[in-house]
């Protein structure tokens, strides 16, 4: 069974910043995934970063503002988002991804995951 836990959320202001990290089990991923999900809103993928080289990819509504990274020894994967907006509120999650064709253009698409942690909420707000 693997394993996801992510940490790091809260409540923060307008332009304010938050960390958020998520720590997968088990070894052998291709990739690290962040999603979030708003209240009536679908799960967005907003970033993806390989484990073994660092190649990162970012949703056009945080590019700019978030950066991914990861620690591949400890099987975990870092999200540093400053310059909060309120439309950043949402729970956020991590998924483990097994690599598959053409992943750099298809890796925002949740149905692709089997694997999720509990999430974290992120509550911007004034």
């Amino acid at each position: 069974q693997v394993q996801l836990v992510e940490s790091g959320g809260g409540l923060v202001q307008p332009g304010g910043s938050l960390r958020l990290s998520c720590e997968v089990s088990g070894m052998g991923y291709y990739a690290t995934v962040w999603f979030r999900q708003a209240p009536g809103k679908e799960r967005e993928g907003i970033s993806a970063i390989r484990m073994g080289d660092g190649t990162a990819y970012y949703a056009d509504s945080v590019k700019g503002r978030f950066t991914i990274s990861r620690d591949s020894a400890k099987n975990t994967a870092y999200l540093q988002m400053n310059s909060l907006k309120p439309e950043d509120t949402a729970v956020y999650y991590c998924a483990a991804a097994i690599p598959w064709l053409a992943f750099e253009n298809s890796w925002y698409q949740s149905e692709e995951y089997d694997d999720w942690g509990q999430g974290t909420q992120v509550t911007v707000s004034s």
